[in-house]
């Protein structure tokens, strides 16, 4: 999760000016820093897509749009991403390595390695902020879906998310409420401030969207719709417990239809 997911109602009531106060004085229970436990998240069961052949790496099913550049180590241009250029270099018959650049900045760098047996694939991801602060790492495990395709390269196929495991700056979020307006804010620089009118208000120091729009449920449920270059990438519903200590995430992408889970804890 790039960032976690944010969100108000008395504009539903005749008695603006009433609940304008009342918003103003009680603290929202989204409010506060909360940190993702990775171990808790519930990945889609829908499958990831690529493969590799005859020197060319094809993003299927994880990219939309879909797109095909040459596996060669070089920067190829990519349209309609997070990122603005990939590399792909063929480390071995098992094992692939990729960099996403931004405007000549790196991204993310992975690699991609498969079992002997062809049947887990293991991702180590490298994300690097964009205010050039401490890159967060992460290693994910994925199991086959279906047969392994022939005649290609052993880290293509289907992948299914089943275990996530990291640490850094961008599992933490901080929330805080100012009338009808929240802010988020994250360590590595990211964030925005909205109104829960849900229009759209600029999000600044992240790769993934740049503009956010939020909506109040109800007192504990709050939903945010992420957008890049006026596209709808995410639409989140973020839900505080009663007890105000847990935060569950249900993101879902608009751009791959997967569904994710996160749950995060007040610090």
């Amino acid at each position: 999760m790039s960032s976690t997911k944010r969100s108000v109602v008395c504009a539903l009531f005749s008695m603006a000016a009433l609940c304008a106060a009342a918003a103003s004085q009680a603290q929202s229970p989204l409010d506060g820093t909360w940190r993702v436990d990775l171990a808790q998240t519930k990945f889609s069961p829908k499958p990831l897509s690529f493969y590799l052949s005859q020197g060319w790496y094809h993003c299927t099913g994880s990219c939309n749009p879909a797109y095909d550049i040459a596996a060669d180590g070089q920067d190829h241009a990519v349209a309609g991403h997070s990122y603005d250029t990939l590399s792909v270099t063929i480390v071995d018959d098992h094992t692939i390595s990729t960099v996403a650049k931004k405007g000549g900045t790196v991204i993310f760098e992975q690699t991609r390695a498969v079992s002997a047996d062809g049947k887990t694939l293991t991702v180590k991801t490298v994300d690097h902020p964009m205010n050039g602060g401490q890159p967060s790492t992460y290693e994910s495990t994925a199991k086959r879906s279906g047969k392994a395709p022939s005649g290609v390269h052993a880290t293509s196929g289907d992948w299914i998310i089943v275990k996530q495991t990291g640490s850094g700056t961008e599992l933490l979020t901080t929330y805080k409420t100012s009338g009808d307006e929240i802010t988020m804010s994250d360590p590595t620089g990211a964030g925005y401030t909205a109104k829960l009118d849900g229009n759209d208000y600029p999000v600044h120091g992240a790769y993934g969207y740049d503009a956010v729009s939020l909506k109040k449920i109800n007192a504990h449920t709050f939903e945010e719709t992420d957008k890049r270059d006026g596209t709808v990438t995410d639409v989140s519903t973020m839900t505080v417990s009663a007890n105000g200590k847990t935060l569950t995430v249900v993101d879902t992408s608009k751009l791959t239809g997967r569904v994710d889970t996160f749950t995060a804890t007040k610090q």
